[in-house]
């Protein structure tokens, strides 16, 4: 096995950890959510932010440095469309989820709140809600969109 492979593999089991990752929170958030029990969501939201924090982050953090590596390995040039179009969605999928990551700490803390104090569920924590899924569409539809262009890596 040659060390590109061997980075390449962490590069692609990087891309399956996000993408795993990121499937499981919103079906997780997405089923507590319409449970409308708060003290499930707020179970629910607890393990998610850790998830997001150990997993994901863990590897956004290690995708670039496997992608710098390869690149360098294989001599590929920033002028490569599917490269150059790979980080600008990146980018974008970043400028998505680190919100995401906050909100979601914010509506396990208004789930805990409302449990705590025998109550239902505040307006903030379905605006949130609401604007979570939103922001999940464009971020999760740009690692779907990179994982594409990884592959097939068009001119």
């Amino acid at each position: 096995m040659t060390l590109y492979f061997l980075v390449k593999y962490l590069h692609v089991l990087g891309a399956i950890v996000i993408l795993g990752t990121g499937t499981g929170i919103a079906f997780f958030m997405l089923m507590a959510h319409r449970s409308r029990d708060a003290a499930f969501i707020a179970r629910t939201a607890g393990t998610v932010v850790i998830a997001d924090l150990l997993f994901t982050l863990t590897a956004v953090l290690l995708q670039p440095v496997s992608g710098g590596v390869l690149m360098w390995l294989s001599s590929t040039g920033w002028s490569e469309f599917w490269l150059t179009a790979s980080l600008v969605l990146y980018a974008m999928a970043g400028l998505f989820w680190v919100p995401v990551v906050f909100m979601q700490i914010e509506m396990r803390d208004l789930a805990r709140n409302a449990v705590a104090n025998n109550q239902k569920l505040p307006q903030r924590y379905h605006a949130l809600f609401h604007r979570w899924f939103l922001f999940g569409i464009p971020g999760f539809g740009s690692v779907m969109a990179i994982l594409w262009l990884m592959i097939a890596k068009p001119l």
